[in-house]
This record gives C-alpha cells, sequence and structure tokens, in this order.
C-alpha cells in the first residue's frame, strides 16, 4: 500500500517556488503529480511523490530552507476538518492527542507521539524513508506545523526547549531561527519538539467545548480510506525502534490488541512483524547511511540493536558485508568522484 497525504500539504508551494523563480506546474509534472494539487486541498496523492516535490525544489532554488518557508504562513485551516477541532481544543494536551488520533487522515506515512518525561515532554515526529529520499524537506514542514499548533495555545512569543532535527545543519540557519528561535539542533535521534511538561494544560483562549465535542463527531463520521494494519505497525515501528521498544507486544498494546491479533492481520495482509521491521530497518539504514557525519554505532542505536555485534551480523546477512566496509566502499567512490568533479572544473 502507497501512503498518501493530502495536497494541502502543498499550501505555499506555488508562492515560495515563485518567489525562488521557479516554474511550480513544471515542478508538479516532474514528481508526478497532478496541477490541481495547487487547487484542490483534498486531493490525495503519494507521499513519495510529494518528498520527492520539496526534495526538487529546494535543490534548484539553492534553498535549503524551502519546506520550511511554505510552512511558515500556514494556518490551522489548512488542516481540514482536523484544524477545526484543533482550534477550539480546550487544552494543549488535548490537541496534542487529538493529533496523535487523527494525522493519518492528513499523511499516511507521518506519525506523532507524545511522550512526558518528568517535567518534559518529547513529541516525536516521523516520516517512513521515501524510497531512499532525503527527507529534510517534508520532515521541516511537518515539525514546522507542529510548532505553529502548540504557539497557537502558548502565545505568539512562546518558545520550546529544543527544537530537533535528525538531519544534518544546513549552511544558513537564518529561516530556521527565524520560525523557532535559537533552540534548534540537527543531527539529533529524532525530529520533533521538546517542551515544559506544564504547557500541556495550557489553555486555548478561542477554547469551545461543545463545538469541540462536535468537531470531534464530524471527524470520526468522514470517509477515509481503510487503514492496513501493515501500515499502522510500520508507524509504531518507525517510532519504537530508535528508543529500543519495539517487540511485537508492545505494538500489540499500542493498538490495544493482543499479539496473535497483530500477527493474524498481518498475516491477511501477507506480511509479519519480523518482516516488516526488517525492511523498515534496511530503509532507514539507506537514509542514515547518507549521512557521513553519523557513526555506525549511532546508526546502530537508532535502528534498535542494543549491542554493535548485533547490528553488525544483521548488516553482514541482509548487505552481505560488514557496515565498516561497505562505507570505506563508499568512501572510496566519493573520493573518486570528487577527484574527477575537481579535474572537470579545472
Amino acid at each position: 500500500m502507497t501512503p498518501l497525504v493530502r495536497s494541502a500539504s502543498l499550501t505555499h508551494f506555488a508562492d515560495i517556488a515563485a518567489q525562488c523563480r521557479l516554474d511550480a506546474r513544471a515542478l508538479l509534472q516532474e514528481a508526478g503529480l497532478p496541477a490541481r494539487c495547487l487547487d484542490d486541498p483534498d486531493v490525495r496523492v503519494p507521499v513519495v511523490r510529494v518528498v520527492r516535490l520539496l526534495e526538487l525544489a529546494a535543490s534548484r532554488a539553492h534553498e535549503p530552507a524551502f519546506g520550511l518557508r511554505m510552512a511558515e504562513s500556514r494556518r490551522l485551516s489548512n488542516l481540514g476538518m482536523l484544524g477545526l477541532l484543533l482550534r477550539v481544543e480546550p487544552t494543549l494536551r488535548g490537541a496534542l492527542a487529538a493529533i496523535v488520533r487523527h494525522v493519518h487522515r492528513q499523511n499516511e506515512a507521518l506519525a506523532v507521539e507524545v511522550e512526558q518525561d518528568g517535567n518534559l515532554v518529547i513529541i516525536r515526529i516521523g516520516l517512513m524513508p521515501a524510497q531512499g529520499q532525503a527527507l529534510r524537506q517534508a520532515t521541516e514542514v511537518c515539525v514546522a506545523v507542529a510548532f505553529h499548533i502548540l504557539s497557537i495555545f502558548m502565545g505568539a512569543n512562546w518558545r520550546p526547549r529544543l527544537v530537533c532535527f535528525s538531519h544534518r545543519a544546513p549552511a544558513r540557519l537564518k529561516v530556521h531561527r527565524r520560525v523557532f528561535g535559537k533552540a534548534v539542533k540537527f543531527g539529533q535521534e529524532f525530529s520533533g519538539i521538546v517542551c515544559n511538561a506544564a504547557d500541556l494544560d495550557a489553555r486555548n483562549p478561542r477554547a469551545d467545548s461543545v463545538m469541540a465535542r462536535y468537531a470531534h463527531r464530524l471527524l470520526e463520521r468522514q470517509p477515509q480510506p481503510a487503514r492496513m494494519w501493515s501500515l499502522r505497525v510500520k508507524q509504531l515501528v518507525l517510532m519504537l525502534l530508535p528508543r529500543g521498544h519495539c517487540r511485537l507486544e508492545v505494538v500489540a498494546q499500542h493498538l490495544g490488541v493482543d499479539r496473535r491479533t497483530v500477527s493474524r492481520r498481518l498475516a491477511a495482509e501477507a506480511t509479519s512483524f519480523s518482516q516488516i521491521v526488517e525492511d523498515l530497518r534496511s530503509e532507514l539504514f539507506a537514509h542514515y547511511r547518507a549521512d557521513d557525519t553519523r557513526p555506525l554505532g549511532e546508526i546502530a542505536a537508532l535502528l534498535g540493536f542494543s549491542a554493535p555485534d548485533s547490528f553488525s551480523r544483521w548488516h553482514r546477512t541482509r548487505f552481505g558485508s560488514s557496515a565498516r566496509s561497505a562505507r570505506r566502499a563508499g568512501d572510496r567512490v566519493k573520493d573518486a568522484s570528487h577527484r574527477i568533479s575537481e579535474r572537470l572544473r579545472s
């Protein structure tokens, strides 16, 4: 099943493209997306194509903050009925719970988890890898939208304890600091936001509990594509792997069923829990490997391996060689490509 996303995710794409002197409709065609994505926010399109479009635009414009600039002016109305519910939720805690419950209606490849750790709350935002493509632009859009929702409850001058991104820092941070403030860190274990636990009890100045119940009922009644169990399990695995909690019983608990039910539902879709974990590990490994700055030990932990030896055995079984030798071979190829490029320029 190919994860889909509402075309509302492309709000302001044409505007930023024009500012960067790009032809928005030509880029959509190149990415395999219909032109009506720019006019109708409810067209459901493959996430992988939207990810490709955003990375393509950022590259052509030489603008590493392309996605962030798109999200900078987003409104709750861009989230459709979910936006209406968030607008009237009495507390931030309730708004975050609504996002966790209904985010799949916006983007089937997106997972959001809210975890309280003492006086801190960690809001993890994860996107499933898209055929080895970079996820920088799409991730920054998602984190910026979450930041905007928090700011509605906390006030325009509110700043979180930390805004985290798993990818590397761009050469210029002007837009990131304008949007998030100075507490932005890159190369982290996860992408998301860290704030004070007390923030969750912030009251919404526009709260309307009656309207919130009404909006919730309307949202539940909206028709939506059937959610395959394999996709739901994959979203949970994405969140649990880097924390070392990725076990079948933990996933079953999150889904409110027992282990046998999960296994039976996945078998009906011609897959299994172990197969989903293995496939996602491979996809994530390709994504992390593209970041030359991450040590292999850190990558192993992000993939849910408790010991380097376990990671080494997995890599050899999966790819036929050790991770270190594969990285050295990749470095040699890059060095050779760099030397050829230098000769061509001279």
